[in-house]
């Protein structure tokens, strides 16, 4: 009789576990990508083809920014320095398990942090954790990680999106495969066409609110608008301002603008003539007139920014004035040999959005200096591989970073992913005193110097740092008000 009692609970308890779960995870959520890499798209976050929608659903981080911005738990529920902050120990969380069942643990941290670096990887993330000389297994759910040096900012960045915790050993398989310990697991993957994503009813924030997630393929920002309108896709994060007006007054759609650190700018050659000078650099940003740019292209949503990477709300962003000034631009032109100014070629897509209204903006502006830009538009498709840091001069874009991060990624004489080619030693000693000063007013100091040494002579223009017009259809609830990272996707639901 106990034994019957017994088996009727279990059995009340699995028929109520299931019922709640089909409760909670409901719906279809649809959403879109721009194939930016092409064939190489894949699902191993630390590779340049990373498909960060899917990526960002299905693998988590150490630690991540909460809501606010700051440092917050995720895998990792308590993190410590020794007294220099050349060690640090992180205790990870107990009981998570990765898609294909097996236990996450610090030898999953030590594999996915160390394969970073793999030189025959060659990872875009790399620079991230450049200081780290080794991570050490101290217990089953304890890393202590290593420095070459004093870095008190560490966990920072540690929040870089790419960062994600795959199961140890899996590296060769994870580009098709994407298990981690997210929200949605894979069930099928298809870059050039739709990704579909399941709800992880074993998710260690909770059983998501979506039962799946489709990732369509939609390589054109104009194409992307068509399918929020015909209900092909339910978001869409790159909605032109100058679009703003199709969906406002809709009842069937929300538009929401969210600032951000992410940006939209353009690239100097700075190995090739005339962009090998610093003073023609110079000219070029100061003919520009970026509140002119944030106006027209932004519809006035964005934030001014005097080519500096780090995002306007980092405690370390340095806070400049960058007028247009075309007799200056002239005079620095001139003195660099070029009195009647110069002539450069403009590369664009439609890959974003925003690039060829960028693109004929400057034309315009940097006209009145003597500068004749031609505009030249390249297959969207294979834009990153055969035009972004092949030719002179091109458009550009990036996603938030912490200031370290960013300032060593894009700009650091040894940077992999250096677009602009630019090297300066100056530039240099900043990041590594920085990066070893534990004084906060003395490290700020050294960031900032750094930003001051890129609107001098850098070879990235950043007019603006973008807010972004998100649009997404009605029946989408629970969607954090955030840049993408840092949305808690297992809240998402769908009416």
């Amino acid at each position: 009789m106990n034994n019957v009692f017994k088996l009727i609970s279990v059995s009340l308890l699995s028929l109520m576990i299931s019922f709640s779960f089909a409760n909670a995870s409901s719906g279809t959520f649809k959403i879109s990508h721009d194939l930016g890499f092409g064939k190489d798209t894949n699902l191993d976050a630390i590779t340049k083809g990373r498909l960060f929608q899917v990526v960002i659903m299905t693998q988590n981080r150490l630690v991540r920014k909460d809501l606010k911005g700051k440092v917050s738990e995720e895998l990792a529920t308590k993190w410590s320095a020794n007294a220099d902050a050349t060690e640090w120990t992180f205790n990870l969380r107990k009981g998570v398990k990765f898609h294909d069942g097996s236990d996450f643990d610090a030898e999953d941290v030590k594999y996915s942090l160390m394969r970073v670096k793999d030189p025959e990887i060659g990872s875009p993330a790399k620079k991230s954790l450049s200081v780290v000389t080794d991570i050490e297994v101290v217990a089953s759910h304890t890393v202590k990680m290593k420095l070459s040096t004093s870095f008190a900012d560490f966990p920072l960045n540690l929040t870089d999106y790419r960062l994600r915790m795959i199961p140890s050993g899996s590296g060769d398989t994870i580009g098709q495969t994407g298990i981690g310990t997210g929200p949605f697991m894979v069930d099928k993957f298809d870059a050039e066409g739709t990704t579909i994503l399941k709800a992880n009813p074993n998710y260690w924030e909770g059983a998501p609110g979506l039962a799946e997630v489709h990732v369509i393929a939609i390589p054109d920002g104009e194409a992307r608008v068509q399918a929020l309108l015909t209900g092909q896709i339910d978001m869409n994060r790159y909605v032109q301002f100058s679009q703003k007006k199709i969906f406002e007054g809709n009842s069937k759609f929300k538009t929401t603008v969210i600032p951000t650190g992410n940006w939209r700018g353009m690239v100097m050659n700075t190995e090739r003539a005339p962009f090998n000078d610093p003073k023609v650099r110079k000219a070029v940003r100061l003919a520009v007139d970026r509140q002119e740019l944030v106006d027209v292209v932004m519809g006035g949503e964005a934030i001014v920014s005097c080519d500096t990477p780090v995002a306007p709300a980092d405690q370390y962003r340095l806070k400049m004035k960058c007028p247009q000034n075309i007799s200056k631009a002239k005079k620095l032109l001139a003195e660099a040999g070029y009195p009647n100014g110069i002539e450069m070629a403009i590369h664009v897509s439609t890959k974003e959005p925003t690039w060829p209204t960028i693109a004929e903006v400057i034309q315009q502006q940097v006209a009145k200096a003597g500068i004749k830009a031609e505009i030249v538009m390249t297959p969207s498709k294979s834009y990153w591989n055969e035009t972004w840091m092949k030719k002179d001069v091109a458009m550009t874009r990036w996603n938030e970073r912490s200031a370290d991060s960013v300032l060593h990624e894009v700009y650091h004489s040894s940077a992999k992913w250096n677009e602009s080619y630019y090297k300066s030693s100056d530039f240099d000693k900043n990041l590594a005193s920085a990066r070893a000063e534990l004084n906060f007013n003395k490290r700020k100091k050294a960031y900032q110097n750094a930003q001051k040494t890129l609107w001098e002579e850098s070879g990235t223009m950043i007019p603006y740092h973008v807010s972004k017009l998100v649009v997404t259809n009605s029946r989408v609830k629970n969607l954090d008000e955030v840049e993408v990272f840092s949305v808690q996707w297992h809240k998402v639901k769908v009416d």
